[in-house]
């Protein structure tokens, strides 16, 4: 876990919770700067087709909704910063409604398969398709099915942590079974050929020359 996340989220209410449920609680590590993400971090977040964003309303009611797209929708842009277009959906923008009032976000982001998962606290801002053409340059999704972009998003980390895989229950993609059940496949390809060619060997060329 990095030193930053744990500065953020062992408060004191934490701590009593440990105290009363431990009988310790574990130390707050000094570490007033935003965490960098690394080569490990940047290579697991390009990797993922989907995520779970978190944000606050006004009256800071939580809410939580599903982001997915083409595998690295969500690009890192720099060591403290992220970034992903966005597509129209059910016209609600209750996130983009949030973040007008606060910045605070979480992100949650899951490979099933091997069961990883990076937790992510940030701060994000909603960027018009016109504000920044650099930043529309580098999260535009040429292929993207779901058309042209309304707006963009742009996070700063400020603390990241990996979380252990005990409980994570193995699921995979479409993409993954396929990709996983293709040698297997082209075997049992190969082994229905010999099959059939052991039942019908080709006929041995006759050594008997025909009258002339």
């Amino acid at each position: 876990m990095t030193q930053h996340y744990l500065h953020r989220h062992l408060t004191p209410a934490v701590g009593e919770a440990q105290r009363q449920a431990y009988g310790q609680s574990q130390a707050v590590p000094p570490a007033p700067a935003s965490d960098r993400l690394g080569a490990k971090e940047t290579a697991f977040i390009q990797a993922r087709d989907s995520f779970y964003l978190a944000s606050l309303t006004e009256t800071g009611a939580p809410y939580l909704q599903h982001r997915g797209g083409p595998v690295g929708f969500l690009k890192v842009l720099d060591d403290h910063t992220l970034g992903f277009a966005d597509y129209g959906g059910n016209r609600q923008l209750l996130t983009t409604g949030h973040l007008r009032r606060d910045p605070r976000v979480a992100l949650f982001l899951m490979d099933y398969g091997a069961r990883r998962r990076l937790k992510l606290d940030g701060e994000a801002a909603v960027v018009s398709l016109d504000g920044d053409s650099s930043l529309r340059q580098r999260l535009w999704l040429d292929e993207s099915e779901a058309g042209e972009p309304e707006r963009l998003f742009r996070i700063k980390v400020e603390a990241f942590d990996w979380n252990c895989p005990q409980f994570i229950t193995p699921r995979f993609t479409a993409a993954e079974v396929e990709a996983r059940e293709r040698p297997l496949r082209e075997r049992i390809a190969s082994l229905e050929q010999e099959r059939l060619q052991a039942q019908h060997p080709a006929c041995e060329p006759s050594s008997h020359q025909p009258d002339r």
